[in-house]
C-alpha cells in the first residue's frame, strides 16, 4: 500500500507486559485520514497504554507500528510530536503560575536576537496565543491571565488549542470530558470537530460512550488488555456499544 492511501496508523499485534501483568495483548488499532476514532474501555484496559506506545513513551515488547505506510518506533514523545502528533493528557501538563501564553508555548518558546543576546519574544507569543485559540473559537480575556484562576473546562480548552496548533497530524484526547461540566465538555465536542474540519485525525479515548459518541465516526473497544472489536458509528447504538463495554468488564 503507498504512503498516500495507507492509514494514519497501523498498530499490529501489539503487546506489552509490566512486570507479571500483560498490559496489551496482541492489540490491532487503525487510525483513518481525518478519523475521529473513539478508544473506549474501563479503567486497566489498556487505553492509555496502547496510546503510550504510540506515543513513545513505552516501548512494546512485541507488534510493529505505521504512521502514513512507514514503519517507525518512537523513542520520546519529542519524536512523535515531531511528526505531528500531540497529546493532551487527563492532567494536561499545564503549569498553574504561568500565564496562557507561555502555557501555549511551554518547550517551543519563540526567541528574538537583540545583539548577542537571544531573549523571549513575549509579544509575539501573546499575539499567536490570543488569534490560535480565537480561530477555533476558545475566547480568553488575556493572554497574560494565569492558568491558575481558569476553569477546569478553560484549562482543557487552552491544552486543545495548543496541541491543536502543533500537532498538525494526530491529535490525542486522553478522558478529555470526564471531569467537565456538560456545557464545558459540549465545547470539547466542538473543537474535536474543528479539528477534523482542519484536516486533523483525532483519538479521542473515554470509558463513557455517551462522551464521544456525537463525533466519533468509529469505536475501538479494548478490555484486559485485549481488543473486543472495532465498530462503524453507522452500525451500532451508544447503548450497544456501552452494552459491550460493560459485558466486556464482566466477562
Amino acid at each position: 500500500m503507498s504512503e498516500e492511501r495507507a492509514p494514519l496508523v497501523q498498530m499490529i499485534n501489539i503487546s506489552k507486559s509490566f512486570g507479571h501483568v500483560r498490559a496489551l495483548r496482541n492489540v490491532d488499532f487503525t487510525v483513518g485520514r481525518q478519523e475521529v476514532v473513539g478508544l473506549l474501555g474501563d479503567n486497566g484496559a489498556g487505553k492509555s497504554t496502547l496510546i503510550k506506545i504510540l506515543t513513545g513513551l513505552y516501548p512494546p515488547d512485541s507488534g510493529e507500528i505505521y504512521f502514513e505506510g512507514r514503519r517507525i518506533l518512537f523513542s520520546s514523545p519529542r519524536e512523535a510530536r515531531a511528526l505531528g502528533i500531540e497529546t493532551v493528557y487527563q492532567d494536561l501538563a499545564l503549569v498553574e503560575l504561568m500565564n496562557i501564553s507561555r502555557n501555549f508555548f511551554l518547550g517551543r518558546k519563540p526567541t528574538k536576537r537583540i545583539g548577542f543576546v537571544d531573549l523571549l519574544d513575549v509579544k509575539k507569543m501573546d499575539k499567536v496565543a490570543e488569534q490560535v485559540l480565537s480561530e477555533i473559537g476558545i475566547q480568553i480575556r488575556s493572554p497574560r491571565e494565569e492558568v491558575s484562576i481558569l476553569s477546569g473546562g478553560e484549562r482543557q480548552s487552552i491544552s486543545i488549542g495548543r496541541a491543536m496548533h502543533f500537532g498538525m497530524k494526530l491529535l490525542i484526547l486522553d478522558e478529555p470530558t470526564s471531569s467537565l461540566s456538560i456545557k464545558e465538555a459540549r465545547k470539547v465536542l466542538n473543537y474535536v470537530t474543528e479539528a477534523k474540519r482542519r484536516g486533523l485525525s483525532v483519538i479521542f479515548i473515554t470509558h463513557n460512550i455517551y462522551h464521544v459518541y456525537p463525533v466519533a465516526d468509529r469505536f475501538t473497544i479494548l478490555s484486559h488488555g485485549v481488543k473486543v472489536g472495532d465498530f462503524d458509528k453507522r452500525e451500532v447504538s451508544p447503548e450497544e456499544i456501552a452494552e459491550l463495554i460493560v459485558g466486556s468488564v464482566a466477562a
